[in-house]
């Protein structure tokens, strides 16, 4: 996902994506114990996607803090 895109998300969505991404990230944690990952690189980019809506999630509480 674009983060241009994922500046588009509200507040729910962009919290219900966060958990997919992490949901993701779990099973390839199992699917790597087992020898199966077939992507590794797959790793870096749902981390770097969750850093990236973490971040978006902070910015818009601060927004909003700041209102």
């Amino acid at each position: 996902m674009i983060s241009k895109e994922m500046r588009e998300l509200a507040g729910v969505e962009l919290d219900r994506k966060l958990h997919e991404q992490r949901d993701e990230l779990a099973g390839l944690h199992l699917k790597k114990s087992s020898g199966q990952v077939e992507n590794p690189a797959r790793f870096r980019q749902i981390r770097r996607d969750i850093a990236r809506l973490e971040t978006l999630k902070r910015q818009q509480a601060l927004a909003l803090a700041a209102k």
